[in-house]
C-alpha cells in the first residue's frame, strides 16, 4: 500500500507541476462580459435606490454582486477547463483558485473590518478593492495570457485614482465601483477572447 501511496503522491505532483506551467484557458471572456455588466447594473441601482449613504448596505451589495460574478465565473470556468484541459481540468481549476484566493479573502474581510471599527472609512472600499483585483491578477499572471498584464495595470492605477478622488469627499459613489469594473472586465474579456486563437502551451 505504502508503494501505491507513493506512486499516487508521485502522479500528483507531476501533475501539479505540468498545470503550474501550462496557460490556464479557464476564464471565458462571456462570463467576464457578464461580471463587468453585473457591475454596471449594481452602481445604476445604488444610484437610484437610496442606500449608497449607508456603509452596510453599499458594501453588502457589492459582496452580494462580487458573489453573483464569481459563480458566474465559476461556472463557466468548470465547463472550459473540462472541455481545454480534460485530465489537467482539477488541477488547473484548483490552481488557479489558489492564486486568487489571498486577494478574494481580504476583498471580504476588509469590508468587514472597516464596518466593524472605522465605518466611517468605508469610502475607501471602491479603491482597495480594485487594488485587490489588481494584485489576484498579477498572482495569476503567470498562467494567464501575457497582455493580461494591462488590465492588472489598470486596476492598479484605477484603484490608486479612486482613492485620491474619494478621499476628497469620503463619499460612497456607485460610479467608483461600477465604472471602473465595467471597463476593466470589458478589457479582461477583450484580451482573452483574442488570446483564445493563440496556440495553447499544453500543443
Amino acid at each position: 500500500m505504502r508503494d501505491i501511496d507513493r506512486a499516487l503522491a508521485e502522479i500528483g505532483e507531476i501533475r501539479s507541476q505540468i498545470a503550474s506551467h501550462t496557460a490556464f484557458r479557464g476564464y471565458g471572456p462571456v462570463a467576464i462580459s457578464i461580471t463587468g455588466l453585473l457591475a454596471f447594473l449594481t452602481a445604476a441601482a445604488q444610484s437610484v435606490l437610496p442606500i449608497a449613504d449607508t456603509p452596510m448596505l453599499y458594501l453588502a451589495e457589492w459582496l452580494g454582486t462580487a458573489m453573483v460574478c464569481g459563480a458566474v465565473v465559476r461556472i463557466e470556468m468548470q465547463g472550459r477547463s473540462r472541455r481545454l484541459h480534460s485530465g489537467l481540468a482539477d488541477a488547473m481549476i484548483h490552481q488557479a483558485i489558489e492564486q486568487f484566493l489571498p486577494a478574494c479573502a481580504a476583498s471580504v474581510f476588509m469590508p468587514l473590518l472597516l464596518l466593524q471599527f472605522t465605518p466611517e472609512n468605508a469610502w475607501m472600499m471602491p479603491g482597495l478593492w480594485q487594488l485587490f483585483v489588481s494584485l489576484g491578477i498579477y498572482a495569476s499572471l503567470h498562467n494567464l495570457p501575457r497582455s493580461m498584464f494591462y488590465t492588472g495595470a489598470f486596476y492598479l492605477v484605477s484603484g490608486f485614482a479612486t482613492l485620491l478622488y474619494a478621499s476628497q469627499t469620503h463619499a460612497l459613489s456607485p460610479w467608483l465601483m461600477g465604472a471602473p469594473f465595467l471597463v476593466g472586465q470589458t478589457l479582461m474579456a477583450v484580451i482573452l477572447y483574442f488570446a483564445a486563437g493563440e496556440p495553447d502551451d499544453e500543443d
